[in-house]
């Protein structure tokens, strides 16, 4: 059910479980029941059949939970695909309710893994204000990582883009996915994170894509991700 981008893998398990899915019909309430592309599935005697693949970038804003539904009421990305009549989609990753930018969903489950795995290793690249102006010792310190709760918290690469009179934008690339890493990461060296965007996943830009706007992937940009050494 899901790699027919029906649903997520939760939400079949429950469904399932159940009894609302018959295979070949008959009622099966094991998830890990065996079958095959070729099988007949249903889910409240409704065939279930593979829909179009769909690859889609958004500019999060700030404020906006990654979540369909938010148990605190606040407001949700899904708000911002409302009436666009699409199918069933996930995030592939995350970003926290104060963080912007760059966010990829899809209903290929197979695809969003291979992308989202920590093995990947895919470069995320991060324009972030803080509440000072670092010095170049600084900006190597934060590079070289800190150990913060038995994680050990490092970047790729920490650069300055430009400094204010009290504040600077640094660009921040990470090739893994710890929670809440680059707030962990400068808390430890007693800086504040202002405002923080993902403006780059791999060689996918963010580019000029309005804030709260989206729009579908093209093929090569599909295949450009998915070519990334994992």
């Amino acid at each position: 059910m899901s790699k027919r981008g029906l649903c997520s893998r939760s939400q079949a398990e429950a469904a399932i479980r159940a009894g609302r899915v018959t295979l070949d019909g008959r009622v099966v309430r094991d998830p890990q029941t065996p079958t095959s592309a070729e099988a007949s599935i249903a889910i409240d005697d409704e065939a279930v059949v593979s829909v179009e693949r769909r690859y889609l970038m958004l500019n999060k804003p700030r404020g906006t939970v990654t979540t369909a539904n938010d148990e605190r009421g606040r407001d949700t990305v899904y708000a911002l695909f409302a009436d666009a009549g699409l199918p069933w989609i996930a995030p592939v990753g995350r970003l926290d309710k104060a963080s912007e930018g760059l966010l990829l969903f899809s209903n290929d489950s197979e695809w969003a893994a291979r992308i989202s795995a920590p093995e990947s290793q895919i470069e995320k690249t991060y324009h972030v204000q803080v509440d000072r102006l670092p010095d170049a010792d600084l900006l190597a310190r934060i590079q070289a990582g800190v150990r913060d709760d038995d994680e050990w918290l490092a970047a790729r690469s920490v650069m300055e883009l430009r400094r204010g009179e009290k504040n600077a934008w640094l660009e921040i690339v990470l090739d893994e996915g710890r929670n809440r890493q680059i707030r962990r990461l400068l808390a430890a060296f007693d800086i504040s994170v202002l405002r923080l965007i993902r403006v780059a996943i791999g060689p996918l830009q963010l580019g000029n894509l309005a804030k709260g706007q989206w729009r579908d992937l093209g093929d090569d940009e599909i295949r450009a991700l998915d070519r990334l050494p994992t």
